[in-house]
């Protein structure tokens, strides 16, 4: 039997809005979010296309080889990810996320509010090519992926991370 592709929770991360996000131990996977999780400036992030967001622990181990002062929950990450590809997630993907299901919808474009972790860290981040959506960006996916939630339910620091298709 063929293996999918996968790697685990490494950190959940909620906050009353804005970042950075702390981490909690487990969280329910609701329609809009990890339950718990607010938003500073709702008209931007969050909804039921953008209900959770996604970083890979490697694309924040590369932006601090660059020189960026971050950690698991920096960036605003909901869910950060050990194990996966960034530069392999695509819109329409889904994966099982502990007992919640997810669907990628669209890759993070990041904004004015990272600014405290360095100057010059959109660009270090996202270029033209991700912006175009070019995957063969070297940025792709360093500035995370939104996810809308297909099934609910509750998710836990080191549940698997499974590419359902």
């Amino acid at each position: 039997m063929k293996r999918m592709p996968g790697g685990f929770i490494q950190q959940i991360n909620i906050s009353k809005g804005g970042i950075p996000k702390r981490p909690i131990s487990e969280g329910l996977v609701t329609e809009l979010g990890i339950e718990g999780d607010e938003h500073a400036h709702p008209q931007y992030h969050g909804g039921p296309r953008k209900a959770i967001l996604l970083i890979s622990s490697e694309g924040i181990g590369e932006l601090k080889a660059a020189g960026f002062p971050l950690y698991p929950g920096a960036l605003g990450e909901n869910v950060t990810t050990q194990g996966l590809d960034r530069r392999a997630w695509r819109s329409g993907q889904r994966y099982k996320v502990g007992a919640a299901t997810i669907e990628l919808t669209k890759l993070r474009e990041p904004c004015g509010a990272l600014n405290p972790y360095g100057r010059g860290i959109q660009k270090a981040m996202f270029d033209a090519d991700a912006d175009k959506g070019n995957p063969e960006s070297s940025k792709w996916g360093l500035s995370g992926f939104y996810a809308r939630v297909i099934e609910t339910g509750v998710i836990r620091t080191g549940d698997r991370i499974t590419l359902l298709s």
